[in-house]
């Protein structure tokens, strides 16, 4: 109401509006400061209460990126549920008790188990590696099995965090498995580690925060199917390894950046965001302050508010 009355009295003030509409004070400016989050108010001068409103045109179109936003967001919370559902499941599961999930407990019984599931692999191997640059100790054990497999002719396909593209050791050892056919591409942030063996199985970290902790082991053809589905998401959204850079989208800003403003504005804290970029806390806090100064945000949701509207997220 508000918002139809300043398009057609553009020259209209509070007092105006109150009268016009027989609003309290307090509803016209509650009504002014939900428009001027939504950008489709803006004010017309340094007076407090000195509104305009928005070109109709121009609302739609950021009322729509704002939509399109919230689509995306709620794409991701549905990816992050089919692998929190997993973890979930683990809780109440003895092992044992179930052929088609198991819960791993340990690194070592991990690895012992991985080793079982790559020596039946016959077609393809998928992996999400979060934490941002691997170890040289794990890249070097794992090479030799790798190769191994390569060479069988069996497909890996392997997303790696951005951050990995600062470690030489991490670039180094894709390339060189890249050569005999593994295929690498990198993403701002990951939900957890995941490995899936010929969509029949597929591993799982029971705590994303602690991956040595142990894993669950899903065999359940639903359950594998969410997961394989999930990993074609990320891998369609991902940049290859071998790039020479990574383009900026929106108003130079680059998909790490993004993904930050993104996380923001869904109410992630500094250590959960620096955890989902592989990168440290205060890492991850010099990247939101940078971000909410260029954008001249007062606060990190305003600053994800802000980009929702100007149209630079995108679904």
């Amino acid at each position: 109401m508000v918002y139809r009355e300043m398009l057609a009295h553009p020259r209209d003030g509070v007092a105006d509006l109150m009268c016009r509409l027989q609003l309290t004070e307090q509803a016209v400016l509650t009504a002014l400061d939900t428009l001027s989050e939504l950008t489709l108010v803006r004010h017309a001068s340094k007076e407090i209460q000195d509104y305009r409103a928005v070109d109709p045109h121009l609302a739609a179109e950021i009322l729509l990126s704002r939509q399109q936003a919230e689509l995306a967001a709620q794409h991701q919370r549905v990816q992050e549920a089919q692998a929190a559902v997993v973890q979930i499941k683990s809780e109440f599961v003895q092992d044992g008790a179930d052929t088609e999930l198991q819960r791993l407990k340990g690194v070592d019984c991990v690895r012992d188990h991985l080793a079982e599931l790559y020596d039946g692999v016959e077609e393809e191997i998928l992996t999400f590696a979060p934490g941002g640059a691997q170890t040289a100790a794990n890249m070097e054990s794992a090479r030799p099995l790798a190769e191994t497999l390569l060479e069988q002719g069996v497909q890996m396909r392997t997303v790696y965090l951005d951050s990995a593209r600062n470690d030489s050791v991490t670039v180094t050892h894709a390339d060189r498995l890249a050569t005999l056919g593994g295929r690498f591409r990198t993403v701002p942030s990951l939900p957890n580690r995941l490995i899936i063996c010929d969509r029949k199985a597929a591993v799982v970290a029971a705590d994303p925060a602690d991956t040595a902790a142990g894993a669950v082991v899903v065999q359940n053809p639903g359950v594998v199917s969410s997961l394989h589905a999930l990993f074609e998401s990320v891998w369609q959204s991902a940049r290859p390894m071998n790039a020479t850079a990574l383009p900026a989208e929106g108003r130079g800003l680059s998909p790490q950046q993004m993904e930050v403003l993104r996380l923001l504005a869904l109410g992630h804290t500094d250590e959960s965001v620096a955890a989902r970029l592989g990168v440290s806390a205060r890492t991850a806090r010099r990247i939101a302050t940078k971000l909410m100064s260029r954008l001249g945000a007062r606060s990190r949701f305003q600053a994800g508010v802000q980009v929702s509207a100007r149209g630079l997220f995108r679904p």
